[in-house]
């Protein structure tokens, strides 16, 4: 039984309530942030298919130029053709003359094979005399196209360079400007989303949005940031034509992820406060168990210290009119136990002073005292090391701590058993076993046995074990704890001091 459990329930009722309003909390901001989340994955997925939707306009429009590109190519070798037929076949004058008057738009320079100038056609028209502007249009069109070679006669051929149409290069532009808007806007209008545009490769960014340079500033690192996208969302792959394949890597917007944290930041926080409160409670309580304990302690030695003196001058008068020394030797006994009790309590709540003693004396003084004042049917059995062990006690208090345990032992066995006490020498440490022949203790209850209002008695308060607790680790700076116990069997409590 214990006295406090009443409280303690409440306790635990105010402790479910709150952990059900934090649950509750917890519940609904994690529904918040899913609900939030499948918005912006909603919004990633459209800007994802509008991305394939552009790139796929991209392509197309790559493919028309490409196309373009193909027709000039095909005009100035017909050109080529029509300037071999107009060479060798003078029937066909009229309509090699045609073809030659209906390129209107596609630059060329007809050659010798020495690459002199022979004919120019669809170039500045105001420059076109020019030897100087004639020849550096030669070497630009060197470069950018091979010739188209026209054998003339046996041994003779010549060459026909040619450059794109202003109309060529005008789309060219255009599409330039396309690509570079379609890749910028990749990167920047990408719904809030982390972008990194890359090659077929996988090796060179072309272009990154929401995602700071330092992250993929060497290979390793661009390596590692889109395996990590990738793991998120497969990348898109974008076709821009003219074999230009490149990927464009994704991941969840950086709202989302912290909203994703945000219900484990929430429960941190929350545990957080839960435990400093926890801490703080406890600490008050111990504050306030201990001003109960030292007030109680304070006044119990104060109420004693009058009839004390009574006795003692009471005994005397006893002995004065010549009644049995025993019996007032007995008397005199019990006042002296009397004393030392409230020299026990007045040391609670203070610091006693501890002295080097002969642990085998204490507990052999302790015993005896006990064994004339319990049942005669306990029997009590003392075990003590040849040698004499020495610790530093404040025997008023330890010798309180053995009689209290000595005192539940003979109530855990109705006044009928053997009591063991064993004190036990070891390098690090002095054990003390007290073993009873009693009832048992639970294992689930072995340390509950030592907290405040823990009684099986019926009048029981449920301080003695805790007054015990408290004497030998505060005080003593050892420990004591339930070594063993079996039901009916019996139980053993140990208590460890250390060694000078």
């Amino acid at each position: 039984m214990n006295i406090y459990a009443k409280k303690q329930r409440w306790k635990i009722v105010l402790t479910i309530i709150a952990f059900l309003i934090v649950g509750i909390s917890l519940w609904y901001t994690n529904n918040l942030v899913k609900s939030i989340g499948s918005e912006e994955r909603q919004k990633a997925k459209l800007w994802a298919e509008a991305v394939q939707k552009k790139a796929k306009l991209v392509k197309f429009t790559n493919d028309l130029f490409e196309k373009i590109k193909t027709e000039e190519r095909k005009k100035a070798e017909l050109y080529a053709e029509a300037t071999r037929e107009l060479n060798n076949d003078v029937q066909n004058i009229n309509f090699v003359l045609k073809v030659l008057q209906e390129n209107t738009t596609v630059p060329v320079i007809l050659t010798n094979d020495k690459d002199e100038i022979l004919i120019s056609r669809n170039l500045d028209s105001l420059k076109e005399k020019d030897p100087i502007y004639l020849n550096e249009q030669l070497s630009l069109m060197k470069k950018l196209y091979a010739p188209v070679e026209v054998e003339v006669y046996k041994g003779m051929k010549q060459r026909l360079y040619h450059k794109d149409s202003k109309v060529f290069t005008t789309i060219k532009m255009v599409f330039d400007s396309l690509i570079n808007s379609f890749i910028s806007e990749v990167a920047i209008n990408s719904a809030g989303v982390p972008v990194i545009f890359t090659n077929f490769e996988k090796n060179k960014i072309i272009d990154i949005g929401k995602i700071d340079s330092s992250e993929v500033n060497t290979q390793d690192k661009l390596k590692f940031k889109l395996q990590e996208l990738a793991s998120q969302n497969p990348p898109i792959t974008v076709d821009l034509g003219n074999n230009q394949i490149n990927y464009i890597f994704y991941a969840e917007s950086n709202l989302l992820t912290q909203l994703k944290w945000y219900p484990y930041f929430q429960f941190g926080a929350i545990g957080l406060f839960l435990v400093i409160a926890y801490i703080l409670f406890s600490t008050a309580r111990k504050a306030e168990q201990d001003q109960v304990w030292v007030g109680m302690s304070k006044e119990t030695a104060h109420q004693l210290g009058t009839p004390l003196s009574s006795l003692l001058a009471w005994n005397e008068h006893l002995k004065s009119i010549g009644v049995d020394d025993n019996i007032t030797n007995e008397m005199h006994q019990d006042v002296q136990r009397l004393i030392t009790i409230t020299e026990r309590f007045s040391k609670i709540g203070s610091q006693p002073t501890l002295q080097l003693e002969n642990v085998n004396e204490v507990l052999n003084t302790s015993i005896n005292y006990l064994k004339n004042r319990t049942s005669r049917n306990t029997q009590y059995e003392l075990i003590l090391p040849q040698e004499n062990l020495f610790a530093h006690l404040s025997v008023p208090l330890f010798d309180w701590v053995i009689e209290n345990l000595c005192k539940n032992a003979v109530d855990a066995m109705d006044g009928k058993g053997k009591l063991t006490i064993k004190l036990i020498d070891i390098p690090e440490a002095l054990y003390i076993d007290i073993t009873d022949t009693g009832k048992g203790i639970p294992k689930y209850k072995f340390k509950t046995v030592f907290e405040p209002g823990f009684t099986t008695k019926q009048r029981g308060w449920g301080l003695g074990l805790s007054l015990c607790k408290r004497i030998i680790e505060t005080y003593h700076q050892g420990k004591i704890y339930v070594l063993e116990s079996s039901q009916n069997i019996g139980t053993t409590f140990r208590i460890e001091l250390k060694r000078n």
